[in-house]
């Protein structure tokens, strides 16, 4: 199977550096244990003949336009993490030239991945234009900024909306290419999860800061710490909308606009989040937790923190 890699200039070496390894060692464990499945026949891509790692490494690319067909294109990161970087780093040529080798691709039929920071590029190229995907978390406002075309889902670790498939945050694309090699064998994916001590994790919520997406904007900054001083009462919205000196339907619109939710499931948020900075830290019982963050009972709580989070009580606290 042909994987070809598209590797920007200051692409994201962990990203780059974790696709590789996790196809690696697919072909060793296919070859140790003879599983099923293809080789994967990986090829570095590059619309410059010199491209170098965020951390200023040669990566040693082949010209798009020399490549074999691929069977998947993937796209890593590159090593911009926040809004202003990230935004210079698209208006950049190169990336206008991948885009434009990311829809030539698309439209001959082959199905493209991209990873945490590479989703935008695959989102500035048009091509996620009404499909669901995720990406990094912590760029999640302005990502729905730049793209209100796209159906985002940053609380899911990996999504796939018709040819694409999209992946979250950083380590993320590690769970892309397990996923890429599950398609064709999944016994091989396990044996690889295994030898790279990969749990399971379907979900990016566990580890979402929601004070970081909340100061995004300055009403939803205050509205989350309003919240944050009352997670043990009934929280009424009209009563908070009130006291920030705004509307109910202005707050739900602005909290939607900037996180992709309710005020309800962003309370739910940094109820949980305090929930589980108890559960690892204090040594409260899960009832006690459940009252301290505005839940009726322990029950409740277990529930939400299993659907989630995707873990129970000890999962959570061994983490």
């Amino acid at each position: 199977m042909n994987i070809t890699i598209l590797v920007l200039d200051s692409v994201f070496d962990t990203g780059l550096a974790t696709i590789l390894d996790a196809f690696t060692t697919a072909n060793e464990l296919s070859a140790l244990y003879a599983c099923p499945g293809p080789q994967y026949r990986v090829t570095l891509a590059g619309v410059r003949r010199t491209v170098r790692s965020a951390q200023r490494m040669g990566v040693p690319v082949v010209a798009v336009q020399d490549c074999p067909t691929p069977d998947w294109v993937v796209v890593p990161a590159m090593g911009h993490k926040m809004p202003e970087p990230l935004q210079q780093a698209l208006q950049r040529s190169d990336v206008a030239d991948a885009m434009q080798a990311l829809r030539a691709w698309s439209a001959a039929g082959i199905p493209i991945a991209a990873a945490c920071i590479g989703t935008f590029v695959l989102a500035e190229s048009g091509l996620l234009d009404e499909h669901e995907a995720t990406t990094t978390w912590w760029l999640t406002p302005f990502f729905r900024q730049r793209y209100p075309a796209v159906k985002l889902d940053a609380s899911r670790m990996i999504v796939r909306s018709g040819p694409f498939v999209t992946a979250g945050a950083a380590l993320s694309h590690l769970d892309m290419a397990l996923w890429l090699i599950r398609q064709s064998s999944p016994e091989l994916a396990t044996l690889v999860a295994k030898y790279l001590i990969v749990d399971s994790r379907p979900s990016q919520s566990a580890y979402v800061i929601a004070d970081h997406l909340a100061h995004a904007d300055p009403l939803v900054e205050r509205f989350d710490a309003w919240v944050r001083t009352h997670l043990g009462q009934n929280i009424n919205l009209d009563r908070a909308a009130s006291e920030l000196a705004t509307s109910k339907r202005t707050l739900a619109r602005r909290i939607h606009d900037v996180l992709g939710k309710t005020p309800v499931s962003y309370i739910q948020d940094l109820r949980i989040e305090r929930a589980v900075h108890l559960l690892k830290t204090s040594s409260h019982n899960v009832d006690a937790i459940a009252g301290l963050v505005g839940y009726a009972d322990g029950v409740t709580l277990r529930t939400l923190l299993r659907r989630r989070l995707g873990k129970g009580i000890r999962e959570i606290k061994a983490l």
